[in-house]
């Protein structure tokens, strides 16, 4: 079934500079797509106003701590369970897009694995070169060149079209 699934790849993408193209690209479109389900999923106005709130409320703490003002302290502490409350929205409503992206994503990296691993020697392929580090990273879990090619684009799209698609402010 695996081999069935891999030959839909053609060969060439086992090749620099294809494969690094093929995964830039793969991170572009899955940056893409999540961007635009988290912009039909959240509503960033109001995300970012939530954001202010406690940004606002933590800026005011650390200050009344530094000051050691303990009435606004105690103020403060009683508005703190509505700011988590917030904050658990906040991240709720931003983990929703990773959970529906969760199974797709995990299958999409076990059939690229299995393409961009030796058949022989279990061993990953080359896939992209880092400029000053080569193909590999010397942290274990980022070793192989597919995780951290992927992670680097899909971070570079993930910013970028969440600026463009308004789910986060360049200023913020």
């Amino acid at each position: 079934m695996m081999q069935v699934v891999l030959d839909v790849l053609p060969p060439i993408l086992l090749q620099v500079p294809y494969s690094t193209f093929f995964i830039f690209g793969l991170a572009a479109l899955i940056s893409l797509l999540t961007t635009v389900v988290n912009r039909f999923v959240s509503d960033p106005a109001k995300a970012k106003a939530a954001r202010t709130e406690v940004n606002e409320w933590n800026k005011e703490l650390r200050e009344a701590q530094r000051n050691k003002d303990k009435k606004s302290i105690e103020r403060l502490m009683k508005k703190q369970k509505y700011i988590m409350q917030l904050q658990s929205k906040m991240m709720w409503s931003s983990m929703k897009v990773s959970l529906l992206f969760l199974i797709p994503l995990l299958l999409m990296w076990q059939f690229l694995g299995g393409f961009y691993t030796d058949p022989i020697t279990h061993v990953g392929i080359n896939i992209a070169n880092f400029p000053g580090v080569g193909s590999n990273l010397p942290i274990p879990i980022f070793s192989g060149s597919l995780i951290w090619w992927y992670l680097v684009c899909s971070l570079l799209f993930g910013t970028v079209f969440s600026h463009v698609f308004g789910i986060t402010e360049v200023s913020e």
